[in-house]
C-alpha cells in the first residue's frame, strides 16, 4: 500500500468522523442526522481509493474457507487412501505369510511321507528277500540230498573166469536213480509263485 493511497483513505475517513460528529443529535437517542449524499459519496471515494492489495486480501479471505475446506477433503482423501494402502499392504504380507506357512507344511508332510514309503518299501523288500532265502535254503538242502542220491558207489565188476563161457555177458543191475522233490520244497516253490 502507497503511502499517498493510504493518506487518501484516511482523510476521507476524518472526514467521514467529522460528517458524523457535526451532524444533529436526535432527541432522546445516540443517532445522529447526516446528509445522506455527502456520506455515501466519501464512502464511495475511500473505497475506489482503497489499494488493490487489500481488495485482493478481501477476495482471498473469502476463498479462505473455501480453499481450507477442499484442503481438508484432499488431505482426508489420502489419509483414507494411505490407510486402505497399509491395509492392502498388511493383507498382502498377510497372504505371503500364510501361503510360505502352507507351503512348508506341504513340504513337510510330502519328506513325512515320502519317509514312511522308503521305510515300507524296505520293509517289503527285506520280507521278499527273507522269504526267498528261505526257498534258496530249501533248495539246496534239496539239491544237496539229491546230489548225495545220485554219488552210486560202482563196485568194481567181476572179472570173468577163465573156465566160464567167453559168450557170457554178465546182466547190469539198473541202479535205482531218482530224484524225488521232497513235498515241503514243492509246497514253497508253488507258494513263493503264488506271490
Amino acid at each position: 500500500m502507497s503511502d499517498q493511497a493510504a493518506y487518501d483513505v484516511e482523510s476521507i475517513l476524518l472526514r467521514l468522523k467529522e460528517l458524523v460528529e457535526a451532524g444533529r443529535s436526535m432527541p432522546m437517542s445516540a443517532s445522529v442526522l447526516v446528509n445522506r449524499e455527502e456520506f455515501l459519496e466519501l464512502l464511495e471515494e475511500s473505497i475506489a481509493t482503497l489499494p488493490q492489495e487489500l481488495r485482493h486480501s478481501r477476495w482471498l479471505l473469502k476463498e479462505r474457507e473455501e480453499f481450507l475446506s477442499q484442503a481438508r477433503r484432499e488431505a482426508d482423501d489420502i489419509i483414507e487412501a494411505g490407510r486402505v494402502r497399509a491395509e492392502r499392504m498388511v493383507e498382502r504380507t498377510e497372504v505371503v505369510r500364510e501361503a510360505r506357512r502352507v507351503a512348508q507344511s506341504v513340504v513337510d508332510d510330502a519328506e513325512a511321507s515320502g519317509r514312511q514309503l522308503r521305510h515300507e518299501a524296505e520293509d517289503y523288500v527285506d520280507q521278499k528277500l527273507a522269504a526267498f532265502e528261505v526257498v534258496l535254503e530249501r533248495t539246496m538242502h534239496s539239491v544237496q540230498k539229491g546230489r548225495e542220491r545220485l554219488q552210486v558207489v560202482i563196485e568194481p565188476e567181476p572179472e570173468p573166469d577163465a573156465d566160464s563161457d567167453s559168450d557170457y555177458e554178465p546182466e547190469m543191475e539198473e541202479l535205482p536213480v531218482s530224484i524225488e522233490v521232497e513235498a515241503d520244497l514243492e509246497d514253497t516253490f508253488f507258494d513263493q509263485d503264488a506271490r
